[in-house]
């Protein structure tokens, strides 16, 4: 109760200091010693919280602080999960898109149990916060796709136990990470490197990528002057 009451002082100082309340005199009973110490110790932490609140937030309204923001880690997954084939990595980029219902480019609690259910393996709310813990390594109790893709690559090294959530979210999520990706490597290290010494075929795939996008534009061009062609012949 006590924590109560001094959060409701707390608020209603603060709407004095922002001009949207005015003080308002109250009587206040004299307190025994031993709360007479205590409500002294409350009321000094609740100042000083409060004014350091109070002045961060006149620094921010003068142009003078800056909002603080958590640090982002600018990933390349191409590069950093050399494991994977390109094909797999965009098939995982699709499913995280699929399932991050709020477009902020992250899987909260309930977007992940939405995808659990949807996998067809419902998780406890306790065993979601789990798997968000296994792999959240920047502590915002959410996924990223880094994150997300630390799934598979516990997976394919064989870390996860057979039991887990993130074992059945792989699983069931009909990415195959246990023979392309890792090319059957009983661990992660030894598919690390089969992965870097195959860089000739990650190369090959990108081509075959831009073969294709060529093939595709000459074919529209191609549709194009035979559309032109027909239309001169009627006229």
């Amino acid at each position: 109760m006590a924590s109560d009451e001094l959060s409701q002082k707390l608020g209603r100082r603060l709407l004095i200091e922002e001009g949207a309340e005015a003080p308002v005199a109250v009587d206040v009973d004299e307190p025994g010693p031993q709360g007479e110490s205590e409500e002294k110790e409350s009321a000094a932490n609740a100042d000083s919280e409060l004014g350091a609140k109070l002045a961060r937030r006149g620094a921010l309204n003068e142009g003078v602080g800056e909002p603080c923001q958590p640090s982002l880690k600018v990933c390349n997954p191409y590069t950093e999960f050399k494991e994977f084939s390109r094909k797999q990595i965009k098939d995982m980029e699709k499913m995280f898109k699929m399932y991050d219902a709020g477009k902020d480019n992250f899987i909260d609690l309930m977007e992940l149990k939405l995808m659990m259910e949807k996998l067809g393996a419902p998780q406890t709310h306790l065993g979601l916060k789990n798997m968000i813990k296994e792999v959240d390594e920047d502590l915002d109790n959410k996924l990223n796709f880094r994150e997300f893709l630390l799934i598979f690559r516990k997976a394919a090294a064989g870390e996860l136990a057979e039991d887990s959530g993130l074992c059945v979210l792989a699983r069931l999520s009909e990415i195959d990470v246990s023979t392309e990706g890792v090319k059957g490597a009983k661990t992660f290290f030894e598919a690390k490197v089969k992965a870097i010494n195959e860089s000739n075929k990650f190369e090959a795939e990108i081509r075959q990528e831009q073969e294709e996008k060529k093939k595709q534009a000459e074919e529209q061009k191609q549709r194009r002057a035979a559309f032109n062609d027909l239309k001169l012949a009627f006229k």
